[in-house]
């Protein structure tokens, strides 16, 4: 009888999913527990184990289609059932023939491989098995395939032949015009992933429901630079992690959060949540989009905890591996646009957060330090914050907090 493999619980608050991916096909043999289909969510992406061993019999939904939970996604016939159904094999009365090598099964290319990678590979014909994979655990990852396919050989087409410099005189014209033959101009048509459609839809609804402003300041960075090239070494020793940036802008602001408590609040309808608890989400670049995985009780944490937290999540985002509670919740998100090189920016509030901080790039630049000119690392900051709950004043003062704290790192530690 067929085993049928059914959409699982997604978690709290979903209840559909997009098929993404079947990594078998109809026909395939499969083994209990390997994973045969990705599923897409508006948070992670989901791997579906098989329920039984045998041969995948049926594919009830292709890739791209929407599923609840619950819902039939394909069917395999048990491995004991095939058997049965085939039963007894008749002795021969001839010789056998020679053996033949059994062909490589379908999707018997290198287990771990992001799905936009394996997309890409397919795409542009590119042999996973020649690829070594740079990401978590040896998994080959987007950037991996793009080498690959930069490293190829393209031929071009011949430049076109240059028109005489001069009119040639008493040369007939021809009786017929040759038309030029038409350029090609390649499209390519993807469809997006839920996880990036949930993150447009979500940001638009922000923009269009809150009342969205940014204030901007800018932080010298000396004394944070000056610490971290002082401790760097035995804080790596002690704690095995390097002391980062992330963990000081996370403990300003905790403080800030707390003198400030509205930029830590939540809108419900008619009424102002205020939250005394500091769940700070930590915004990540994976393939697949933004993800904001969340560091919880922050401002109970040291900055090796935080450090370690951090990293750890940003690996397990990368690697495709959070999952929803990593990603429930959050009162204040800090992002930081300056691993890209981004100057300044206006980032957009995380729902139904009602304040971001946008960190960005250490740039050496002249500014007036006692009455002289000194070059020292200044880095820009933003907050963008709901108008209908914070006020200008307090937007301001909260990202002057942010600077006192960071330009003097001794204040920190004491407000930690």
């Amino acid at each position: 009888m067929p085993v049928e493999i059914r959409v699982p619980p997604l978690g709290e608050s979903l209840v559909e999913a997009t098929v993404g991916r079947w990594l078998r096909h109809e026909g395939d043999t499969v083994t209990e527990g390997e994973t045969v289909v990705e599923l897409e969510t508006e948070k992670v992406n989901l791997e579906v184990p098989a329920p039984a061993s045998g041969v995948l019999a049926k594919i009830l939904q292709p890739e791209g289609a929407t599923v609840k939970v619950g819902e039939g996604l394909g069917t395999i016939t048990p491995a004991a059932a095939r058997a049965a159904t085939v039963g007894p094999r008749a002795p021969e009365t001839t010789p056998s023939p020679a053996p033949v090598a059994e062909a490589t099964p379908r999707g018997a290319e290198p287990r771990p491989v992001s799905p936009v990678a394996r997309r890409m590979a397919e795409e542009y014909g590119v042999n996973l098995s020649g690829i070594t994979g740079t990401g978590p655990g040896g998994r080959i990852t987007r950037s991996d395939v793009e080498e690959a396919v930069a490293q190829q050989t393209v031929i071009s087409a011949p430049p076109p032949t240059a028109p005489p410099s001069r009119p040639l005189e008493n040369v007939p014209l021809p009786t017929e015009v040759a038309v030029p033959a038409r350029v090609e101009r390649p499209e390519e048509r993807i469809r997006l992933s839920r996880r990036r459609l949930t993150i447009a839809r979500r940001l638009v609804e922000a923009q269009h429901e809150a009342a969205l402003l940014t204030t901007f300041n800018e932080i010298d960075m000396s004394a944070v630079m000056d610490l971290r090239k002082r401790r760097r070494e035995a804080f790596q020793t002690r704690h095995g992690i390097g002391l980062g940036f992330m963990s000081f802008f996370t403990k300003a602001a905790v403080a800030a959060l707390k003198a400030f408590p509205r930029v830590n609040a939540e809108m419900q309808g008619d009424e102002l949540i205020l939250k005394y608890y500091y769940d700070i989400g930590i915004a990540v670049d994976t393939e697949g989009g933004l993800v904001v995985p969340v560091v919880r009780d922050a401002d109970r944490k040291s900055f090796a905890e935080i450090e370690q937290t951090i990293s750890e999540l940003a690996k397990r985002a990368r690697a495709n591996e959070l999952t929803l509670e990593d990603l429930r919740g959050g009162t204040f998100t800090i992002t930081n646009g300056g691993i890209f090189g981004s100057l300044l920016s206006t980032p957009i509030v995380n729902p139904p957060q009602v304040a971001i901080l946008g960190m960005h790039r250490i740039q050496e630049r002249p500014i007036a330090v006692n009455g002289e000119v000194a070059i020292h690392p200044m880095m820009y900051v933003a907050l963008t914050y709901d108008h209908r709950v914070i006020d200008g004043r307090e937007a301001v003062q909260f990202l002057v907090r942010i600077k006192e704290l960071i330009e003097d790192p001794e204040a920190l530690l004491l407000e930690s």
